[in-house]
């Protein structure tokens, strides 16, 4: 059955970030190609080199699966984009289930990487290997690439897409990315993710760290300048007021006002299920366009701080903040730097400290915009129109998949996400899960989608 090719596969500890499971993630990438060649496609296990670490050694990357089922050229020809590494798990985590032992309960598949992106690559698969136990041609050549490196940033994909743009990619007509999920129990379509600028704002001052007691009050503390400044980034609204942020930011138009109104979106269950008792905004649509289309600043830590339990009386040398930017249309990374860079100098400055303050930008991923006219998305809205019965909300994500991006700028080809993780699936959380009904209507819409995208005429250039 189909679940018992996820149960092997979700039984691999395919933990990318994990150096120590390195083999098991060299075994995930083989058991994936062995599938495929099994099928009959024309795979290959692409080697992308070493990954270096923080202590200098190198270790091998995993290599990345591609695969061709049919190379037709009367037909359309889609990409299948999909990960098989995993996030970090283990039971003491708080997980119910054991997460490598995929575990039904009530029609819910539990098992870390179920979701994200096991359950999503197989039923691209099983699509394909459904029309071949029905002995149907396939409607379009089928190409796969299944990366191994996704959870922590997809080391040597970007330059292994460059390579083979001319090669692997040039009969390509649309790539699809299935790592997301659906917002509702309404079936959805991804148009559109934020990028991210995650940046270092680092203040130093005495030369090492000092007792308070003794040297309070003596010294300018390089922390009260830190928290000074992060102070100034974000007013208690959510208003940012970094300059030219927001004049950066593509206008909401009237059709985009009225796309987020038609979306299924409960506020209530959103707040219950993070458990909080008040939101930033109290419109569906308000929360939607800033979850989506507006950028946003967070803080997430201070390195050099004392952040144990207990007391301890210390005024810290040189502290290290980190904080982020997600990035949306018409905002460009490099610009960004710029700004908050000039922006941090020039408030710190007004504070007339004997303190140095250095910004750096350690990523600075772009965001990804899709037109949901295109007829990639129209093959899509038919397909779940067939299989489930009504029509797709149309969605954008609030995170980054910075591999969409990358496909757009280095392939120049139409890029969908069709999703089909349900949106209480708990990604990256404990219990994650794949409810069984997504995983096979799911497939049954990958076949349908196969079929609707079969149909879009081939326009003369």
């Amino acid at each position: 059955t189909s679940c018992s090719a996820l149960r092997e596969w979700v039984a691999i500890e395919s933990d990318s970030s994990n150096v120590l499971k390195r083999p098991d993630l060299h075994h995930m990438m083989e058991k994936a190609a062995q599938k495929l060649r099994l099928m009959g496609g024309m795979v290959e296990l692409v080697d992308i080199g070493q990954q270096e670490l923080p202590d200098g050694q190198t270790l091998a990357l995993p290599k990345v699966v591609t695969a061709q089922f049919g190379s037709d050229p009367n037909k359309r020809t889609v990409c299948i984009y999909g990960h098989v590494d995993v996030q970090p798990a283990k039971m003491d985590d708080g997980w119910a289930t054991d997460p490598y032992n995929l575990t039904d309960i009530n029609g819910n598949l539990y098992g870390r990487g179920a979701s994200d992106n096991k359950a999503p690559v197989l039923a691209w698969i099983h699509a394909v290997e459904a029309y071949q136990a029905l002995h149907m041609e396939l409607p379009v050549n089928v190409k796969f690439i299944i990366e191994g490196m996704e959870e922590t940033g997809s080391n040597g994909l970007e330059d292994m897409i460059v390579a083979q743009r001319d090669i692997f990619f040039s009969d390509v007509d649309y790539i699809i990315i299935s790592d997301c999920g659906w917002l509702s129990r309404r079936p959805a379509l991804t148009y559109g993710t934020r990028g991210n600028c995650y940046f270092f704002a680092e203040i130093e001052g005495p030369k090492q760290d000092l007792h308070s007691g003794v040297y309070g009050g003596t010294v300018i503390e390089p922390m009260t300048d830190l928290i000074g400044i992060l102070d100034t980034l974000i007013d208690p609204n959510g208003k940012i007021l970094i300059p030219g942020i927001r004049e950066a930011v593509a206008p909401l138009s009237d059709e985009e006002w009225k796309m987020y109104q038609d979306i299924q979106f409960d506020l209530e269950n959103y707040k219950n299920k993070i458990g909080v008792d008040q939101l930033m905004y109290n419109s569906k649509v308000d929360l939607l366009a800033h979850m989506w289309r507006y950028p946003t600043v967070s803080i997430h830590g201070i390195q050099g701080a004392f952040s144990d339990h207990g007391t301890k009386t210390v005024i810290p040398a040189k502290v290290v903040a980190k904080f982020s930017i997600r990035q949306v249309p018409n905002m460009d990374p490099a610009v960004v730097k710029k700004q908050v860079t000039d922006y941090l100098h020039l408030v710190f400055s007004k504070r007339k400290s004997p303190n140095k303050l250095k910004v750096t930008m350690v990523i600075g991923a772009k965001p990804w915009l899709a037109d949901t006219q295109d007829p990639v998305f129209e093959a899509g809205k038919a397909a779940i129109k067939r299989v489930f019965n009504v029509d797709p909300d149309l969605i954008r994500e609030g995170a980054t998949i910075p591999i969409a991006r990358t496909f757009q700028d280095v392939t120049g080809k139409s890029i969908i996400m069709m999703p089909i993780g349900g949106f209480d699936d708990g990604l990256h959380s404990q219990n994650e899960k794949m409810s069984r009904y997504n995983y096979i209507e799911g497939t049954k819409y990958f076949i349908a989608y196969l079929h609707e995208v079969s149909l879009i005429k081939k326009t003369s250039v």
